[in-house]
């Protein structure tokens, strides 16, 4: 990803604004405690060294923003800050609708409407557009169950 990826402005941008990067070797002490055994592994973390999302192998410029942008919105899923995810989830569904993660962002912008309000309304909501752009997505696969509510 040296050669194509990183190098691009849309990821330098992305990454300068959003992440704070830090590159390991595969034998570092680090690798070994985030159980990195695939280069390239890029483990978003949160503030507290905590693990909320994995990209592993190499991905073009967009893929790539994509899943950081479905790292961050983890993040602050995981630790309950639901108007903090959206923001981040809501980029990657409009912006990088394409992409391999936007599916899954579209499941976890559901389940983080649920949690803030505990209406079921965002789950469903989250079954029907994954139904209607991601048909065959394994995450639409994963929402069935809320065309029930």
């Amino acid at each position: 990803m040296d050669a194509a990826t990183y190098p691009q402005k849309s990821v330098i941008e992305f990454m300068a604004g959003n992440m704070i990067a830090l590159r390991v070797s595969f034998d570092s002490a680090l690798a070994k405690e985030f159980k990195v055994t695939w280069t390239p592994t890029l483990v978003t973390l949160d503030w507290n060294g905590q693990e909320h999302h994995r990209t592993v192998g190499f991905l073009p410029a967009e893929e790539l923003i994509a899943s950081l942008l479905l790292g961050c919105g983890k993040v602050f899923c995981d630790i309950e800050q639901f108007d903090r995810a959206v923001a981040p989830l809501e980029k990657l569904i409009s912006a990088h609708s394409g992409t391999g993660a936007a599916p899954e962002a579209m499941f976890v912008r559901g389940v983080c409407g649920y949690k803030s309000t505990h209406a079921t309304g965002p789950l469903k909501a989250a079954y029907e557009q994954l139904q209607k752009h991601y048909p065959d997505s394994e995450w639409a696969k994963r929402a069935q169950p809320y065309s029930l509510l």
